[in-house]
């Protein structure tokens, strides 16, 4: 016992430094054990906002505070009161922005690894994995004729899917630019959000499918045959009208793989950013596949250069889309949005031409705090 007690401690390095701390006020103390360094800094999203420069203009991004040495070469900083929410973080070390050692929980979004916690209550409480019947994730690979490749997705199937023998209603939810299938399942907290809400009596089971929107690649970043690629928002064939006439091959697949209610009325699209452009294209370059239609923080209008006939006739279009009356056009953005005035002037459109759509703003930009929110209030409002 002696021995096995004096390895342990060898082997985990003594005394453990505790960080996050979340105090019962939701205060919360970040610890950095760094003798050596000369100046620790902290930068997340509970932070004032700070502006950035970006090949898109402006955006907001997390600001950075200072922590403070103490004894043994601890830093330490302790927040203000939190709103309940997800948050994420990273340390600055003399200037390298590195995780918190003491801090399992990580997300990746595109090539940047961050900390993340939650401050628990209100809407946070959705993003928690809580004692409610579970649903089923699962990483599927499906064959794509249009895009002569193999594609992988990711599928979440309402719990009881295994063995109630019903068929479902399907929500199709994308990404942004440089996601892939993983983002929405991990930063967007979908399979904790479904659960909750179906678990609540607020949401209807649904199967929620979570494609890749980058067709050029056969799945996430490590998890196709390209091996270990460096993640990057540079990708080819992303906002060029590929992946918008590829999209019914996913259509096809999950209706002859799934229980699926294969009807417009029982199918919905939503997505974030360039996930918003898709599915505003998608959805009226086919119109009757989807009755519900989520535009998060969504692009709007492609770049000049981009000759696709998706985007041909955006008015032509979007009239057929609205003579055939969706249940749900539903338009999200956040005050700050660097993409604000695009949806300001596409609303304008809608409104000048009498289409019926639904508004929510919210404050702050172009951020996954505003996306998981976009779908706790999207996602009751679906298959009613």
């Amino acid at each position: 016992m002696c021995v096995m007690t004096f390895a342990q401690q060898a082997l985990w390095g003594g005394t453990q430094v505790v960080s996050p701390e979340i105090h019962g006020n939701n205060t919360v103390t970040f610890r950095l054990k760094a003798p050596k360094a000369v100046k620790v800094q902290i930068t997340g999203d509970f932070l004032p906002t700070q502006k950035f420069s970006t090949p898109f203009g402006e955006v907001d991004g997390p600001g950075v505070a200072d922590l403070t040495e103490g004894k043994d070469g601890i830093w330490e900083y302790t927040t203000n009161p939190l709103k309940p929410e997800l948050y994420g973080y990273s340390f600055i070390v003399d200037g390298l922005k590195s995780t918190d050692p003491s801090n399992v929980y990580l997300i990746r979004d595109v090539a940047t690894l961050t900390n993340v916690f939650i401050i628990g209550g209100d809407r946070a409480d959705l993003y928690k994995v809580n004692k409610v019947p579970h649903g089923t994730v699962s990483r599927i690979w499906y064959n794509s004729p249009t895009l002569g490749m193999e594609r992988r997705m990711t599928v979440y199937t309402p719990a009881g899917y295994e063995t109630s023998g019903k068929r479902y209603p399907v929500f199709y939810l994308l990404h942004g630019m440089g996601g892939d299938e993983e983002a929405w399942i991990s930063l967007g907290r979908t399979a904790q959000i479904l659960d909750n809400l179906i678990a609540k009596g607020k949401a209807k089971p649904m199967i929620v499918v979570m494609t890749n929107g980058n067709a050029a690649q056969e799945a996430a970043p490590g998890e196709s045959s390209l091996g270990m690629v460096t993640p990057t928002m540079q990708l080819p064939k992303t906002m060029e009208g590929t992946f918008e006439s590829a999209f019914p091959d996913v259509v096809k697949f999950v209706d002859n793989n799934y229980r699926t209610i294969k009807s417009k009325s029982d199918r919905a699209i939503a997505g974030l950013s360039m996930g918003g452009f898709h599915s505003m294209h998608i959805s009226k370059q086919y119109p009757d596949l989807f009755n519900y239609v989520g535009l998060f923080s969504a692009a709007i209008i492609p770049n000049k250069d981009v000759t696709s006939p998706v985007y041909q006739d955006l008015e032509g279009k979007l009239k057929v889309q609205f003579s055939k009356k969706p249940a749900l056009y539903w338009i999200a953005i956040g005050k700050t949005d660097f993409l604000y005035k695009a949806n300001e002037d596409f609303r304008k459109l809608l409104d000048e031409k009498g289409y019926k759509y639904t508004y929510y703003e919210t404050g702050e930009g172009h951020i996954w705090k505003n996306w998981r929110i976009y779908l706790t209030e999207f996602t009751p409002q679906l298959f009613k």
